[in-house]
C-alpha cells in the first residue's frame, strides 16, 4: 500500500488555517485487488526532525481501527497561533499489513485571535473629485541583520491588493482577499516569503485596488461597502537564533498616488507608465516625497483566513487570427470565449503614445465589437507609454469576458502582440469525458469553459456585463456538474459562508451572495416589481449546495455549519405557505424557459418539498433522529398537499410544462401510479415540441435525469443530440465556445437577443454535464456512502454513441471508465480506487467478466438479457457482453472508455 495525496482542509500544505480541528485526508494506491484500509496512525509534530524519528509532540493518534481516510479530524493538543505543524500517516491493509509512512506534509495556523493583530488598516487620503479612484502604492523599508529561519506575511485589504517583497510578487494570486460582505467579514492570506528576504535593507510594498469594496459592483455603482481602499499587512520574521521581528502596516509606511489612474472590476483600467516610480519596490528608493498613509480608526467585521482557493491565471491563450481593420486598429480572435485579460507586448512605443485594448464576446455584422450587451461595464484598458524600447502591459484589478480583442494606437502588430490570460478560482480539474460524438465533446468543453469564466471568488452569473453577481439559483443547479469538472469543495464552502451571511433574519435565503446591493436595488426599482425575499430554486441553494458538497466530498462539517440556517429556511417556507402550498409570488420561476410558463406556485412548492427532504437527510447524517423524523413527516405532508392541489387524476400537473413534470418526478412528489402517468405526459410534451426542450434554468438540470430514471433515456438522448433551436447543440453548431445565458441569445432568424440581458458565457444551462457524467460515463455516488466511498458504475449507452471514456478524481482516488461498442458486443473497462467499493452495471449479457486476479473481490449479483450487475472492490476490470437492443433503444447505441 502506497500513501499519497496528503491534504489538510482540502489543501496540500496550506498556510494560515484558523480552524482549531483541521481535517486530514490521504489517498492510497495498490496493485492488489479489493484493497482496503483497516486502520491508520497519524503523527503530528512541531518539527520535521521529530517525525523523521517517528516521534510526535502534538498528536499521536495511535493505531485507530477504521477505514476512514478522508476528513480525519485532528484530536491532539490545542493548536497555537502562527505555529507550523508537520504530519504523516501510515495505514494497515485488509490483511493487517502496515504500509510505510507517508511523505511528510505540513500546515500552519493563522492569526487565531483578533487582538493578536498589531497591524493597522492603512490607505491614502481619498481624492474628493474622483468617481474612479487611483490605485495607491505603499512601501516600508526595514533591516534584517541575522540569518532568517522563516518569514510569513499575513495580509488583507478592504478592496484588493498586490504584495511585493524586495521587488518580487509574493504569489500568483489575483483579486485577494476575495469577495465577501465586508460589513461582516474579510478574508486574509498567508504567504511564505522567506526566499524573498535578504540581509540588510529590505522592502515591503503593496498596491491597493477598489475591487468589490468601493469599486463598481453589479448594476449598483461604486462604494457598496466603503469609499476608500485600505491594506493590512504583517510580516513575521523568525531568526535562526530563535528571536523574532514583526513589520506591520502603520503610519511609518509611505504612500503615493501611482500611475494606475484607475483600475475597476467593471470599468477597466487606465495606466500612465510615465508616472511609474522606477525602483519603488526595491531598497534604496527615495520615498521622501511620498505621503503618510491615513489609518482606518476601526474595522468592525471579522477577519478570517481565506477559505476558498485563490484566483489565479490558470491558462494562457494565443490568438488564432489577427487582421488590420479599415479603422486602423488590429482585431484579434482568441478562438475561445474566455475570462481574464490581455497581456500586451509593445516594441518601439513613443513617450505619451496611447494604446487602447477593448474586448467583446461577439462581433457585429460589420466586424466591430458587439459591446452593447455590456450595459454600463467597460471592457477596456488605456495605456499611456513612457517611451521604453519594449513594454509588457496588463491590468491590475479588473477582468473581462471576451473572445475578440481590438487594439488601437499601434503602428504594427503580430499574433504575439497579445496573450490571453485565463483567470478563475484555482479549482483543480477533477473530471474529463470524451465521446465518439464531436459535437457532444464540444458541449462538454463549453460547459467547462463556462465554469472557468464564472467561478471567480464567487459563482457569478456572467463575466462581462455590469452584473457578475453570485446568483444562488444558478449556483445550486450547476453545483453537481461543477464538482465533476473541478474540485469545488473549498469554493462552495466559502460561498456558503457568503450565503449564510446574506440570510435574512426571517430565515429567507438570498437571491445573490454576497449582497453588494441587490436587495436594495430590487426594492427600489419599480420597473422590476420584484420584492419577494424568498425565491423558489434560488433560496433553496442554502440547502442544496451543502448537501451536494457532503455527497461529493464526504464533508460532514459543511452540514454541521449550515444546518441551523437550513432549518431556519425550511421553517420560514412553512410559515409563509398556506396549507403547505407556496403561493407563487416569487420573482423568477423557471427563468428563461422557452414559451413554457411554469406556474410559480407549483415550482415553489416543489422546491419547498425538496429542501425539506434534504433537510431530513442532513439531520440523519448528523445523527439528529428527532429532526430526521420531523422533517421527513413534513415532506410527506407537503407531498400530499402538492398532489391534492396540482395533480389531476389523469396525472396531469398544473401548468402542463416539461418543468412541472420534471420537478415532480425528480423531487419524489408523486405516487407510483402518478409517476407512470407523469412520464407519459412529459414524453408527450417533448414530442409535441418536435423533440425539443422548453425548460429554463431550474427545469433543465433535472430534465434528462428524470427521463432516464423513468426508463426513457432514448428521449433524453434525443434531446441531448438535438441541434436545432432550442437545444444544447444549437449554440455549438453556430460556433459557441461557452454556454449561452439563453437558448435564443442568437438565432438565425432574429440575430442577437435583447442586449439588456444577453450573455454568451453563463453556466446555468450547462447543468446537463452532471447527466453526461452519470449516464454516458456512468460514474455516480451512492447517497448512503458519500464522497464516492461506494461507487455506482452504470453507463447507459444511447444517442448513436459508439464509445466514451473519462475519469473522475474523487477524494479516495481516480475512478476511470471506458466503454466501446461494436455491432452487438460491448466492452467495458473500469478502475476503482483503493479503500472504496463499487456496484458495476454491465449492459447486456456477460461473456467475459474480469481477470483471475480479481477473484474474491468481484461478485456476481444479478444477470438478465439487459444487464449484468457486480459488486467489486478496488482494482481494474474488463467486461465483454452482448447487448440486445430494446424497442426504446432501437436506434441508439453508445460506447464508453476511461482515460489512462
Amino acid at each position: 500500500m502506497r500513501i499519497c495525496g496528503l491534504k489538510t482542509e482540502y489543501m496540500e500544505n496550506p498556510l494560515g488555517l484558523d480552524t482549531m480541528e483541521p481535517r486530514l485526508s490521504w489517498v492510497m494506491e495498490s496493485e492488489a485487488y479489493g484493497q482496503l484500509q483497516t486502520a491508520y496512525q497519524v503523527l503530528v509534530a512541531t518539527s520535521i526532525d521529530q517525525l523523521e524519528e517517528d516521534k510526535s509532540d502534538v498528536w499521536d493518534s495511535g493505531k485507530v481501527v477504521s477505514d476512514q481516510s478522508v476528513n480525519v479530524v485532528y484530536q491532539g493538543k490545542t493548536l497555537a497561533s502562527q505555529q507550523v505543524y508537520y504530519w504523516k500517516v501510515r495505514v494497515w491493509d485488509r490483511d493487517g499489513n502496515v504500509s510505510p509512512w507517508s511523505e511528510i506534509a505540513r500546515w500552519s495556523m493563522g492569526v487565531l485571535r483578533g487582538d493578536e493583530w498589531q497591524a493597522k488598516w492603512i490607505g491614502r487620503s481619498k481624492p474628493q473629485t474622483y468617481e474612479l479612484l487611483p490605485s495607491p502604492y505603499f512601501r516600508r523599508t526595514f533591516r534584517l541583520d541575522k540569518p532568517v529561519r522563516q518569514a510569513l506575511v499575513y495580509a488583507s485589504a478592504l478592496g484588493l491588493y498586490e504584495l511585493y517583497v524586495n521587488g518580487e510578487r509574493v504569489s500568483g494570486d489575483y483579486f485577494a482577499p476575495g469577495w465577501t460582505d465586508y460589513r461582516i467579514r474579510v478574508q486574509y492570506q498567508t504567504y511564505d516569503v522567506t526566499a524573498y528576504l535578504q540581509k540588510g535593507e529590505s522592502v515591503l510594498a503593496a498596491i491597493a485596488g477598489t475591487g468589490w469594496y468601493c469599486g463598481h459592483v453589479g448594476m449598483f455603482g461604486p462604494n457598496r461597502y466603503g469609499d476608500n481602499p485600505h491594506v493590512l499587512i504583517e510580516l513575521h520574521v523568525e531568526y535562526e537564533d530563535g528571536t523574532t521581528q514583526r513589520i506591520v502596516s502603520d503610519e511609518a509606511w509611505k504612500t503615493f498616488a501611482g500611475p494606475i489612474v484607475y483600475s475597476d472590476l467593471l470599468k477597466g483600467e487606465t495606466y500612465d507608465a510615465r508616472l511609474e516610480p522606477k525602483g519603488w519596490k526595491l531598497p534604496g528608493f527615495d520615498d521622501s516625497g511620498w505621503e503618510v498613509p491615513v489609518v482606518l480608526t476601526a474595522y468592525s467585521g471579522v477577519l478570517n483566513a481565506q477559505v476558498d482557493p485563490p484566483v489565479q491565471v490558470m491558462k494562457e491563450l494565443l490568438p488564432v487570427s489577427m487582421k488590420k481593420t479599415d479603422r486602423g486598429t488590429y482585431l484579434f480572435d482568441m478562438g475561445q470565449n474566455m475570462v481574464g485579460w490581455v497581456r500586451l507586448r509593445i516594441e518601439g512605443g513613443q513617450e505619451g503614445q496611447q494604446v487602447t485594448v477593448a474586448c467583446a464576446e461577439m462581433l457585429n455584422s460589420d466586424n466591430t465589437l458587439y459591446s452593447i450587451n455590456l450595459r454600463e461595464a467597460v471592457q477596456q484598458e488605456n495605456y499611456i507609454l513612457d517611451g521604453q524600447e519594449e513594454a509588457v502591459l496588463e491590468p491590475h484589478f479588473t477582468f473581462h469576458g471576451f473572445r475578440y480583442v481590438e487594439v488601437s494606437g499601434l503602428t504594427h502588430a503580430t499574433l504575439n502582440t497579445v496573450i490571453g490570460r485565463v483567470v478563475h478560482s484555482a479549482t483543480p480539474q477533477t473530471g474529463w469525458l470524451q465521446t465518439s460524438n464531436v459535437m457532444l465533446n464540444k458541449l462538454l468543453s463549453n460547459i467547462e469553459w463556462g465554469q472557468r469564466g464564472n467561478f471567480i471568488s464567487v459563482p457569478t452569473d456572467c463575466p462581462q456585463r455590469d452584473e457578475r453577481l453570485g446568483w444562488t439559483g444558478d449556483a445550486q443547479i450547476f453545483a453537481r456538474t461543477a464538482s465533476y469538472n473541478m474540485d469545488v469543495g473549498r469554493f462552495f464552502n466559502k460561498y456558503m459562508i457568503d450565503v449564510i451571511d446574506a440570510q435574512h433574519s426571517s430565515g429567507a435565503f438570498p437571491d445573490v451572495a454576497p449582497d453588494g446591493g441587490w436587495e436594495e436595488f430590487k426594492h427600489n426599482n419599480k420597473e422590476l416589481n420584484w420584492h419577494a425575499p424568498d425565491n423558489g430554486g434560488w433560496g433553496d441553494a442554502g440547502v442544496i449546495i451543502p448537501w451536494t458538497v457532503y455527497q461529493v466530498y464526504g464533508d460532514l462539517r459543511i452540514l454541521e455549519r449550515c444546518y441551523p440556517a437550513m432549518v431556519k429556511w425550511v421553517e420560514y417556507l412553512k410559515e409563509k405557505s398556506s396549507g403547505l402550498i407556496r403561493e407563487g409570488y416569487s420573482n423568477y420561476g423557471d427563468w428563461l424557459s422557452v414559451n413554457a410558463d411554469t406556474p410559480k406556485d407549483v415550482l415553489d412548492t416543489a422546491y419547498f418539498a425538496y429542501s425539506t427532504s434534504l433537510l431530513a437527510k442532513a439531520a440523519k447524517a448528523l445523527g439528529n433522529d428527532e429532526d430526521e423524523r420531523k422533517y421527513y413527516e413534513l415532506f410527506e405532508a407537503i407531498k400530499r398537499a402538492f398532489g391534492a392541489a396540482f395533480v389531476k387524476e389523469d396525472g396531469r400537473i398544473k401548468g402542463d410544462t416539461q418543468t412541472v413534470y420534471v420537478l415532480a418526478l425528480k423531487m419524489n412528489l408523486l405516487t407510483e401510479s402518478q409517476r407512470k402517468l407523469a412520464i407519459e405526459h412529459l414524453v408527450s410534451n417533448i414530442r409535441e415540441h418536435d423533440l425539443h426542450l422548453t425548460t429554463g434554468f431550474l427545469g433543465v438540470g433535472y430534465l434528462l435525469p428524470a427521463l432516464t430514471e423513468m426508463g426513457r433515456e432514448d428521449i433524453a438522448y434525443s434531446l441531448l443530440t438535438q441541434d436545432t433551436f432550442p437545444s444544447w447543440l444549437y449554440s455549438v453548431k453556430h460556433g459557441a465556445t461557452t454556454i449561452w445565458e439563453r437558448w435564443d441569445a442568437w438565432t438565425e432568424t432574429d440575430g442577437f437577443q435583447n442586449p439588456g440581458m444577453n450573455s454568451f458565457n453563463h453556466y446555468s444551462l450547462g447543468s446537463v454535464g452532471e447527466w453526461m457524467y452519470q449516464t454516458i460515463l456512468g460514474i455516480n455516488a451512492v447517497e448512503e456512502q458519500p464522497g464516492y466511498k461506494h461507487i455506482l458504475i452504470h453507463p447507459r449507452p444511447g444517442g448513436g454513441l459508439q464509445s466514451a471514456k473519462g475519469e473522475f478524481k474523487s477524494v479516495y482516488g481516480t475512478i476511470r471508465v471506458e466503454w466501446k461498442q461494436e455491432m452487438s458486443y460491448f466492452l467495458l473497462k473500469v478502475r476503482i480506487p483503493v479503500n472504496t467499493t463499487a456496484t458495476i452495471h454491465v449492459p447486456g449479457t456477460i461473456l467475459i467478466d474480469g481477470q483471475r486476479e480479481s477473484q474474491g473481490v468481484l461478485r456476481l449479483v444479478k444477470t438478465n438479457n439487459h444487464e449484468t450487475i457486480y459488486e467489486a472492490g478496488s482494482g481494474s476490470y474488463t467486461f465483454i457482453s452482448r447487448r440486445i437492443k430494446t424497442n426504446v433503444d432501437s436506434n441508439l447505441s453508445v460506447s464508453y472508455q476511461a482515460g489512462s
